[in-house]
């Protein structure tokens, strides 16, 4: 998929996009993981990072597709704020 040369970034529209994501995604990280450490953090975290493996290749190839980059952003920042959380969570 190509983007016309004289198109306008919708920042405005991406962005919201691009937090609904995140806040999504940090959630669901942040509520899975904690209930998995529950049970053992080893888990937590070899769950974590194995879902996180498994999706990153989904992602990188996501990140081009005009619609899609922005829910791929958020995902990746969700991500990253539900381990702070975790590892916060944790201390």
């Amino acid at each position: 998929m190509s983007v016309p040369v004289g198109a306008r970034t919708p920042w405005a529209t991406g962005l919201v996009v691009s937090g609904f994501a995140a806040v999504l995604t940090g959630i669901g990280v942040a509520a899975c993981g904690a209930a998995m450490a529950a049970v053992h953090p080893l888990l937590a975290l070899v769950v974590n990072v194995l879902v996180a493996v498994g999706v990153a290749p989904t992602l990188w190839q996501w990140r081009t597709v005009p619609v899609w980059r922005w829910a791929v952003l958020g995902a990746v920042v969700g991500v990253v704020a539900g381990w702070i959380a975790l590892l916060a969570g944790a201390g």
